[in-house]
């Protein structure tokens, strides 16, 4: 018998999030949430949650043809990602090439800006995290 098993233990699913770190030279696309949307008004990498039966790859193609009207042409490797005690999404964040560019279809506001330009932005909590450990890992290599 598994924890999962027992009387009263509390099981609670993952949903799959996917953030496509789109880059252009040393910068990177962060767009802002609308102020009526959880987060309204922070910036974050685009993306979203993963429909059920939908691989995070197919996720990342409609996300961005829906948010931003771009089409992907190649999906990398997932750089980092994070799951948040206490909240059910685990954001993938993944190396994505695009053609097009991008329309404030469902933001308002697009922003190319380098890792620490994007520190002073308003950031969604996860997002800022995420930018943190990158640039922490690359001090370390450093």
């Amino acid at each position: 018998m598994t924890s999962h098993d027992l009387p009263g233990s509390v099981h609670s699913a993952t949903v799959d999030v996917v953030a496509a770190v789109i880059r252009r030279g040393a910068r990177v696309l962060l767009c802002q949430r609308p102020a009526h949307k959880r987060h309204g008004g922070l910036y974050e990498f685009p993306g979203g949650k993963c429909n059920d039966g939908e691989t995070k790859d197919q996720a990342i193609a409609r996300e961005l043809l829906e948010e931003l009207g771009v089409t992907v042409t190649h999906v990398g490797s997932v750089l980092h990602s994070i799951h948040d005690p206490g909240s059910p999404f685990v954001i993938h964040f993944t190396d994505v090439r695009i053609d097009g560019t991008p329309l404030t279809i469902e933001h308002s506001d697009l922003q190319w800006v380098t890792f620490n330009e994007a520190l002073c932005l308003d950031l969604a909590p996860s997002d800022r995290r995420f930018i943190g450990d990158s640039l922490d890992r690359c001090a370390e290599t450093d």
